[in-house]
């Protein structure tokens, strides 16, 4: 409601400052003829009234700027959370489509932004129609053809500009692929995650260059529309300059025959002015309405993208004590791929064992693990625990139930503490499990070198963090996954980083856990002892 308040006060308040000029023109010549003293208290009243106005314009115009300022934030941060919401709640099967890719792409490249455009667009239209109406009253009382003049001048700028805004998302969308391979190179060469390899390959120059040569081919894509734009708007200017002229002639001849005054001409021509600057607002608030909702479904063509894993409506209670988990006939392929990954296999992991997987490289052996986590559902055949397919559990108490660390496990810029913590997310910190837990991953030695011990910021990222080696971050991450109370624990090639006096410790870790969980190991084949 403010916003609508402080638009309407800013469209009429110049109008009536049109008239208060006229007015103080035509005392000024008044007191040209006549001498100050007789006019002095007009002309100082229309002086002082004109100022006055032209100051509440301004504190109008810094009002509406702070309360912009507030809706834009809250705007934005609601958008980014539909984004990430929906980012949380697909499968993952998404992430391995390049066409979602370019989805998710356009929608947080745009759709965080164009909601705010649309609103401001929203607020130029009600704010031009506000003063296009002073505006046309106005001039109504002098001659209807300057009226005509007015909207047959800007009819070509309209017709350009919803050209312009249908052309520049075309070319945003067309060039999707290109614009995230820029972004992917632009990462390789200034991502710390890259720059060991980068310097040690010195592939900085090969890497420019393809970020160079996207980047050209995008830049010649933008410069032909550019340049057909460009011709575009020359020729709709030279239709307003024409159409200026023409209303200068039209006001000129009854200044000239006596039958408007000074101040009047200098009205109506400025009405004539601003309706021009009016209709152009007009007209970029409605082109930019087309344009900005043109944006704007990338949002929700992302945000209709609906999951394929989901709870069933009814769940089955999860169970309290898990004597199995069973892989029954498996066939599976990732989307797109031709050849399954599994195929017909069937395991059986049992509480107070340790069950390993083990096989090549494309074996399929992380996959197990995904699917029983239901990150993905096999094509065929079933995952059951205890007996009862996983699909008849509620997703979110399944995927608690169950505790993995990936062999690409995530190094977390958090305290020691806080990233310990993460196994067991949502509930209060106990300190004695922490303990127990690096105590369990054998990071206790690792936590004592630390600066600041369980307070420790880890990683470089950000002030006071400190980096540990592969082996290190590896025993973190392993002392993330037993603090959580999961009675299914995964493990995918735990031991690749591992020294051989750890991997003893290890095994010596996997005996006391193995009496009250199902332990599930995943290991290289030339790893096997």
């Amino acid at each position: 409601m403010l916003k609508l308040l402080y638009t309407a006060v800013a469209s009429l308040l110049p109008l009536a400052n049109l008239y208060v000029l006229k007015m103080l023109v035509d005392t000024v010549m008044q007191c040209v003829g006549d001498g100050f003293g007789v006019l002095g208290e007009s002309l100082i009243f229309y002086i002082l009234l004109f100022c006055g106005i032209t100051l509440l314009v301004r504190l109008t115009g810094v009002l509406n700027t702070v309360n912009s300022d507030v809706l834009t934030q809250k705007l934005v941060d609601y958008i980014n959370g539909l984004i990430q919401d929906q980012s949380i709640a697909l499968d993952m099967s998404y992430y391995d489509n390049p066409e979602y890719h370019d989805t998710f792409h356009r929608a947080q490249q745009e759709a965080a932004y164009r909601p705010i455009r649309i609103m401001e667009s929203m607020m130029a239209v009600f704010g031009s129609v506000l003063s296009l109406a002073g505006i046309v009253v106005m001039l109504l009382s002098v001659s209807w053809e300057i009226i005509v003049v007015m909207i047959v001048a800007i009819l070509p700028t309209f017709v350009v500009r919803l050209y312009k805004s249908r052309r520049i998302y075309r070319f945003r969308r067309e060039t999707t692929q290109l614009q995230r391979r820029s972004n992917y190179f632009g990462s390789l060469l200034t991502n710390r995650v890259y720059a060991k390899e980068v310097r040690a390959y010195g592939l900085a120059g090969f890497f420019r260059k393809s970020y160079m040569n996207i980047r050209r081919t995008m830049v010649n894509k933008l410069m032909k529309i550019s340049r057909r734009m460009a011709f575009l708007d020359a020729t709709t200017a030279i239709v307003e300059a024409c159409a200026l002229a023409a209303v200068m002639f039209l006001l000129i001849r009854p200044v000239a025959e006596g039958i408007l005054t000074i101040g009047t001409f200098v009205m109506l021509f400025e009405a004539f002015r601003r309706g021009q600057g009016y209709l152009g607002s007009l007209v970029g608030g409605v082109s930019g309405v087309y344009e900005h909702k043109l944006f704007i479904y990338n949002l929700f063509e992302f945000l209709e993208l609906k999951p394929l894993i989901k709870s069933p409506e009814e769940p089955v209670v999860f169970p309290e004590i898990i004597e199995e988990v069973s892989f029954n006939d498996i066939t599976f392929s990732y989307p797109d791929m031709k050849q399954p990954v599994l195929s017909h296999y069937s395991l059986k992991a049992a509480r107070g064992e340790i069950t390993y997987i083990e096989g090549e490289n494309g074996f399929g052996k992380t996959t197990l693990l995904k699917l029983l986590l239901r990150l993905y559902d096999p094509q065929q055949g079933s995952v059951c625990i205890n007996g009862i397919d996983i699909r008849r559990f509620d997703v979110a108490e399944l995927r608690h139930g169950i505790s993995a660390i990936f062999q690409d496990y995530v190094n977390y810029c958090f305290t020691v503490r806080d990233t310990v913590a993460l196994g067991d997310i949502g509930r209060d910190v106990d300190e004695s499990r922490i303990a127990e837990a690096i105590r369990m991953a054998d990071a206790e030695r690792v936590v004592q070198r630390l600066g600041k011990g369980l307070d420790t910021m880890l990683g470089r990222q950000f002030e006071g963090g400190e980096d540990l080696s592969m082996g290190q971050w590896q025993r973190i991450a392993l002392a993330r996954q037993l603090y959580s109370n999961a009675q299914v624990l995964l493990f995918d090639e735990p031991m690749a980083w591992m020294d051989a006096e750890a991997c003893k410790q290890f095994m010596h870790t996997l005996e006391e856990l193995r009496q009250n969980h199902v332990v599930i190991l995943v290991r290289h084949i030339e790893h096997a002892v």
